[in-house]
């Protein structure tokens, strides 16, 4: 991993971009196919690769949203199960995400934020993406700098949020979920997606373990803080949200299309909404 993160730190950004770029055309006419589909490249593959990480407490908790998965990732756009959930979630008649006007996308996958970007006109006026460093060649480089325990925006400005995957890595998990309230607008909704157990009723966090091995042994990932247990949507609510939890089944998608695009039909969305002040 460290020999990888040198070599692509010699390699320049567009450079290693547009590599990347070509790879994955090279991997749309490689692998296509009609037995699975892409709604982020809107391509149908004859299979996704597998991913994730293969860890005993992934296995222990049945964590929902992490561990080894044999269709986690689209060979055309890297799009993974996660992403495409998600741009479930983003289409679906039943959430009423998009269109909006202003949209602020923490740690933006490229995948999702390509294909915001390519139908922007139709669904926003204006999106901010931030991200807390850049890695290698997967953000690109319009990503803000940020902090997410210090977002340096307005109150009340943004009608949507999306932060997927991400407050598992913040030591400080209140401070920026309070951030995240904040520059949401009455009114305003936001996807705050996790890995959680629902074999626990408490998080489980010990700041005392720091090492890699010790994260990956507890939390099943080797940059996580935590592991989430039920308890989550009450931390959210606890902050000032309001939270509503749909299954994938109750998007507004077919059966066979969820099979399609190989997602894990036992993850949860989470929606969290600012409520209008009366």
């Amino acid at each position: 991993m460290r020999l990888v993160n040198a070599i692509k730190s010699m390699v320049p950004f567009n450079a290693g971009y547009h590599l990347r770029r070509l790879k994955l055309v090279a991997n749309q006419l490689l692998y296509k196919g009609s037995k699975y589909y892409c709604p982020l490249c809107d391509r149908f593959y004859s299979q996704f690769f597998a991913g994730g990480f293969d860890l005993p407490v992934i296995k222990e908790y049945a964590i929902i949203g992490a561990g080894l998965r044999a269709n986690m990732v689209c060979p055309g756009c890297s799009a993974t199960d996660r992403d495409r959930l998600l741009h479930c979630a983003l289409t679906s008649p039943e959430v009423q995400f998009l269109p909006a006007d202003s949209l602020l996308h923490i740690a933006p996958e490229p995948s999702i934020s390509d294909w915001i970007s390519n139908h922007k006109k139709e669904i926003l006026n204006n999106y901010t993406k931030g991200v807390k460093y850049f890695e290698g060649f997967y953000y690109q480089k319009d990503t803000q700098l940020i902090d997410i325990t210090d977002l340096l925006f307005e109150d009340n400005q943004f009608d949507r949020i999306i932060c997927n995957h991400v407050l598992e890595h913040i030591p400080d998990e209140a401070k920026a979920m309070t951030e995240l309230f904040r520059v949401l607008k009455p009114g305003g909704l936001a996807f705050l997606q996790v890995p959680w157990s629902p074999l626990i009723n408490k998080s489980i966090e010990d700041q005392t373990h720091t090492t890699i091995e010790e994260r990956e042994k507890y939390y099943g990932q080797f940059d996580h803080v935590r592991l989430y247990g039920t308890d989550y949507p009450s931390k959210l609510t606890e902050i000032g949200f309001s939270v509503k939890q749909l299954m994938p089944f109750e998007l507004g998608f077919d059966d066979n299309y969820l099979e399609s695009i190989a997602i894990n039909p036992k993850e949860v969305i989470f929606v969290a909404a600012k409520q209008v002040e009366s």
